[in-house]
């Protein structure tokens, strides 16, 4: 008896220690990978990137996402192509950037990635803090994304401003759910790779900028 709980305490304490190794690994990648954001999408300002080569590094990253991560991830390419994917995402938002500015709306690029960081910080340290299972989420956040790019689609030829306000706040809550459904995730040991975990958290956070930076945009416009 008292060997077969020498077992169970030995398995916990190994599961934990992946569980914090992974943990640890996905942060310092995440924050390495919105560093490398942020210088690529600065030179895309400085250089005056074209909104269609910003459309083309768009596709650029989807198509690393969809087809070239999954057969790399367990690989140190897999690090290689992370890298890849959010330089081309950061670079891509150059000329969005650039118009805020050129706008007087620089500020509001400021407020929004405040507001991405505060919103990250506050829910990953609940979901550390708390160790709830929010793996309960995953249903209702997948029927909720599918919405959302209906209403997107939707939206392109109908171009409602309200309704533009109303996608971006929804993407907001949504993303805001998948930092819970994916740190809980890491927590609880359902995800034990941390290149896949860290591509997760950061479309997160950059879909949260994104629709935060044009929610306040709309909102100072209106």
């Amino acid at each position: 008896m008292a060997e077969y709980q020498n077992v169970n305490v030995t398995g916990s304490s190994s599961s934990a220690l992946e569980t914090n190794k992974v943990l640890r690994s996905t942060y310092a990648l995440l924050a390495m990978t919105l560093v490398f954001s942020a210088v690529t999408a600065s030179v895309s300002m400085m250089v005056g990137l074209p909104q269609g080569a910003s459309m083309i590094m768009m596709f650029g990253a989807i198509g690393i996402m969809w087809f070239v991560l999954p057969r790399s991830i367990n690989s140190g390419m897999g690090i290689v192509w992370t890298f890849a994917l959010t330089g081309l995402l950061g670079a891509s938002l150059g000329p969005i950037l650039s118009a805020y500015v050129a706008a007087g709306m620089g500020d509001l690029i400021f407020q929004a990635l405040a507001g991405t960081g505060f919103i990250f910080l506050a829910l990953s340290g609940y979901a550390l803090v708390s160790k709830k299972d929010f793996s309960f989420l995953g249903g209702m956040l997948f029927v909720g994304l599918l919405l959302v790019l209906v209403a997107i689609l939707a939206n392109i030829f109908l171009q409602i401003p309200a309704m533009s306000m109303m996608i971006s706040a929804v993407v907001i809550l949504i993303m805001s759910g998948l930092i819970l459904f994916d740190t809980s995730r890491i927590i609880h040991g359902g995800e034990t790779n941390y290149v896949r975990a860290t591509v997760s958290l950061y479309m997160n956070l950059f879909n949260i900028f994104v629709h935060l930076l044009s929610l306040l945009g709309l909102m100072k416009d209106e």
